[in-house]
């Protein structure tokens, strides 16, 4: 059975997507820490972070790396911390998180309420900083 995220990697779950690679795949966590908080996961559906191959590693954390900082860009923030936990679903996924304190990166906090058209308009502002922020 394919997990959640493969679900809305494959378009049979909508998103919030704020950008992709030929290998991996970001949108916005629709339970959020915060706003602007993304999930970074590779297409591939690999359960364990650390069993990701090399390749695909380390494309996907520079994936994350310029996500942070398109996030960063758009989402009034002092930095974007990142999480890698892996408990609650069986794909790999990095965690994205605009930070103005510590605690919000707490995830036994209450995840905050974002209506749909904030949910929208900030996927497209990230996805749009992305896209300028990665242009050759």
């Amino acid at each position: 059975m394919s997990s959640i995220f493969s679900r809305i990697i494959a378009g049979e779950i909508p998103c919030y997507k704020v950008a992709e690679t030929k290998n991996c795949f970001a949108f916005l966590d629709v339970k959020p820490l915060t706003k602007g908080h993304v999930l970074v996961v590779p297409k591939t559906e690999i359960d364990y972070y650390f069993d990701i191959e090399e390749g695909l590693f380390i494309e996907m954390n520079l994936f994350a790396k310029d996500l942070a900082k398109s996030i960063a860009s758009v989402v009034p923030c002092i930095k974007v911390g990142v999480a890698v936990i892996g408990l609650e679903v069986a794909h790999a996924h990095i965690h994205l998180v605009p930070l103005n304190k510590i605690s919000d990166l707490n995830f036994s906090n209450p995840r905050v309420e974002i209506n749909q058209e904030e949910m929208i308009s900030t996927a497209a502002a990230i996805a749009m900083a992305y896209a300028n922020n990665t242009k050759n």
